[in-house]
């Protein structure tokens, strides 16, 4: 049995949505350069449909997979949904991660949340604080399981 799916592979060597929306409306990282990965999600909202998204992700190849995979699936859905998006579902998506590397698929959540909460935030939009992630205190994207 192969390490990593078809599906993991694909996004890794073909990786959907990279780059940067120079005027994005949300713009959200998480991650940690001392300990190995880093995701940037650059969101662009029109009448609180995700019209557009981008990712720069440096890591591993499951970082790339799980950044192109969310992507993905928040792109063209309303910001409800993509606040919704769950790690297991992009580890779903993609098939499967091996365990060791399931802390991709946080970061590309957390990523996602991070850049809706900067949309929030830059718009003065009211939201409940418990739905987002508390980077900067967490000490997931400096995890030893990776």
């Amino acid at each position: 049995m192969a390490l990593y799916s078809e599906k993991v592979m694909d996004h890794f060597r073909n990786p959907r949505n990279v780059g940067v929306i120079e005027d994005a409306d949300g713009v959200g990282e998480v991650g940690n350069a001392k300990c190995g990965d880093i995701m940037k999600i650059y969101l662009k909202i029109d009448h609180d449909i995700i019209t557009d998204v981008k990712f720069e992700t440096f890591g591993c190849g499951s970082a790339i997979a799980s950044s192109s995979m969310a992507t993905e699936l928040i792109k063209g859905k309303p910001v409800s949904e993509a606040l919704s998006l769950t790690n297991k579902a992009v580890v779903e998506a993609l098939d499967g991660l091996p365990k060791h590397k399931l802390h991709c698929s946080v970061l590309a959540e957390e990523a996602i949340k991070s850049a809706l909460k900067n949309y929030y935030d830059k718009n003065g939009i009211e939201y409940d604080h418990h739905i987002f992630p508390d980077c900067e205190n967490c000490g997931h994207c400096c995890s030893t399981d990776s």
